[in-house]
């Protein structure tokens, strides 16, 4: 679970948490969200409930125009403080927490469920409130975004290795994202057997011309040092 409520977190929480298929918070945290999450499912019911409903058409929704725009409102509302859980099932498995002193609500919830909290820790930030504490700038906009992109980048290799079979799991550590980039940027891989051969023969044949380029140079060597030796000789 991503949370990050303030102005300079909440875009890239929003931003890095959907791209990896992770819930968030990034507006005003609900007490109660990890330890009454049963409440908190029935509210994320709700709002599907009302997401079904046919706001356009007050027929067919079986609604007068005034009963469908109070529960338009309502819709709206949930979406503002839960729409990113919407697919939230249950209580996470660890949560990220931007600025420790802002969420000490949601860290607080964590605590008493045994969720393991990993934050930036800031100069005003107190050690004890992490499992795992990340040293750093938490009002920097560019500090939050290097940070949260590695966690989630983190999230996406934990739900890769999830669906691999444990063999594979176990055989390969996760690459980080420069190893990735390297890896796509390095030379295409060769998989036909005619074009192996041909990269083979043009090999050997630049080998060959390298070779007697070099036997051609060492003959002229030679032979400038044969007619120095003329040269000197005649001189005497």
């Amino acid at each position: 679970l991503f949370v990050g409520t303030k102005k300079q977190a909440q875009e890239v929480i929003a931003e890095q948490a959907t791209r990896v298929g992770q819930p968030y918070v990034n507006q005003r945290w609900l007490g109660g969200l990890l330890t009454n999450f049963v409440t908190v499912s029935k509210r994320l019911q709700r709002m599907k409930e009302l997401e079904e409903l046919n706001y356009d058409d007050p027929a067919a929704s079986g609604f007068t125009k005034k009963e469908l725009l109070i529960k338009k409102r309502e819709l709206d509302k949930l979406h503002k403080s839960l729409g990113g859980i919407r697919n939230l099932q249950k209580t996470p498995s660890a949560i990220w927490v931007v600025d420790a002193k802002r969420e000490h609500l949601a860290i607080d919830e964590a605590k008493k469920l045994g969720i393991p909290v990993i934050g930036i820790l800031d100069t005003n930030a107190d050690p004890d409130e992490f499992q795992y504490p990340i040293p750093g700038n938490d009002d920097a906009i560019r500090s939050v975004s290097l940070l949260t992109r590695i966690i989630a980048d983190a999230a996406a290799d934990g739900l890769i290795q999830r669906h691999q079979p444990a063999g594979e799991a176990e055989a390969a550590e996760p690459l980080a994202e420069w190893e990735r980039e390297l890896l796509e940027q390095g030379a295409p891989v060769v998989t036909d057997v005619a074009e192996v051969e041909t990269i083979a023969t043009e090999s050997e044949a630049d080998a060959a011309g390298a070779a007697a380029h070099e036997a051609v140079a060492g003959d002229a060597e030679t032979v400038a040092a044969d007619t120095d030796a003329d040269a000197v000789a005649e001189s005497k």
